[in-house]
């Protein structure tokens, strides 16, 4: 990939022709029309439908699609088989003439939820969020609970709930401990510890069979790319239900997703070795060099970066959580989507959630925050090393609180 893209102010850009994030938009020009699949070089999208079409291309039909799911069923060898036609296209003087009118300034485009989420399960895979949270609830006794070490701790979420980057969060109600209470009296009422969770999305394309495992090994041929995501999270609510089954409700009102999912093929360049597992995972659980991934994150509360969380850091590898996922025989569906659990690093200032800036509350933080207020608007973003020697972005994923309804 060394010839420069001919799309003006693209090259050198985080959208070069190493990155091509996919998505799902639409244009106001298009009077209520559905979106369909656009890929983004630079500040401009390009509308692969038309395109497609005018190439007479075997697949052409699900750029059509008001949704990635076609896209993400075709497989491995049809992604990489496209990949490379939108490489050509956008490389290749000759094929200006074609692409140039199917280019749309990105500011003009409204992006959509990008593939019909099948189901979604959430991990905690940070050894470092994992260790604080378990000081901050259990600062006498041991941080880590004795399976923490031995597999991906993960819950099964609620994937009708995953919403696109800029839909608005509604604070939510539940039970919870009545604030201030020494009694433990338990009420009904909007939570007051709302908070966020820095994470990374996995989006599964290829499907798996039903009772047949999926091996770490196996991670690339069903996992089609990457986006920024921000589980939102009731800290109070969590506290109440969680006991002896899990996040429920804490969990389940809103998980907010970027609108561009980034090909894992553009993070060849970024792939790292995982800081070391100790003891030894089991058979089902190795992996080899490089399963991690160098990304870095930043989270921004009302436009003033709080956090810098590593994604390199991370202790489980997403290649670990596919197969951790499956190793009871659960099938893969095109669409289900996955995640890494709060990405957080060993310093204050790379801790993924509230939660941990605060130290539960306790320690206020930027200009004496602790938890989300009605008003307050969270951007996550991503950047990752790319081919071409620069840093590609992954996107970013927004969403502002609203009051309670």
């Amino acid at each position: 990939m060394t010839v420069p893209t001919w799309v003006e102010g693209a090259a050198g850009s985080p959208y070069d022709v190493d990155n091509l994030p996919y998505g799902v938009f639409r244009h106001a020009s298009w009077d209520g029309e559905p979106g369909r699949v656009g890929v983004r070089i630079g500040d401009q999208v390009l509308d692969l439908a038309p395109v497609a079409a005018a190439d007479m291309l075997e697949v052409a039909h699900v750029f059509e699609a008001p949704s990635l799911t076609p896209l993400l069923a075709l497989g491995r060898p049809h992604w990489h088989g496209i990949r490379q036609w939108v490489v050509s296209l956008l490389t290749d003087p000759a094929e200006r003439e074609l692409v140039e009118p199917h280019l749309l300034p990105v500011d003009e485009v409204v992006l959509d939820l990008p593939f019909e989420v099948a189901d979604y399960v959430d991990f905690y895979c940070s050894l470092d969020h994992a260790t604080n949270v378990g000081r901050i609830f259990r600062p006498d006794g041991e941080a880590l609970l004795p399976n923490w070490r031995h597999l991906p701790v993960g819950y099964h979420g609620r994937s009708g709930t995953v919403v696109v980057s800029g839909t608005d969060v509604v604070r939510p109600s539940g039970q919870r401990v009545s604030t201030g209470s020494t009694t433990g009296d338990v009420v009904h009422a909007p939570t007051a510890r709302l908070d966020i969770e820095c994470e990374l999305g996995f989006v599964v394309g290829a499907p798996s069979t039903l009772g047949e495992p999926v091996p770490a090994d196996a991670f690339a041929e069903h996992v089609f790319g990457v986006l920024p995501l921000n589980d939102w999270s009731a800290r109070d609510i969590q506290a109440w239900e969680y006991v002896p089954l899990g996040p429920f409700l804490g969990k389940s009102f809103a998980t907010s997703v970027a609108g561009w999912v980034t090909p894992l093929e553009a993070l060849e360049a970024a792939r790292v070795d995982l800081p070391g597992q100790d003891p030894a995972p089991l058979d089902y659980l190795r992996v080899g060099p490089g399963a991690g991934y160098a990304i870095d994150f930043e989270v921004l509360l009302g436009g003033e970066v709080v956090s810098r969380p590593p994604y390199a850091s991370m202790y489980w590898s997403p290649a670990q959580m596919l197969a951790h996922m499956t190793v009871n025989g659960a099938s893969l569906r095109t669409g289900d989507l996955f995640a890494s659990g709060t990405v957080s690093g060993p310093e204050r200032e790379q801790r993924g959630s509230f939660l941990e800036l605060s130290w539960g509350g306790r320690e206020p933080f930027g200009d004496g925050r602790t938890f989300l207020e009605d008003g307050d608007t969270v951007t996550i973003r991503a950047t990752a090393p790319g081919a071409l020697g620069g840093r590609i972005a992954l996107g970013e994923v927004t969403g502002t609180v609203v009051p309670a309804r």
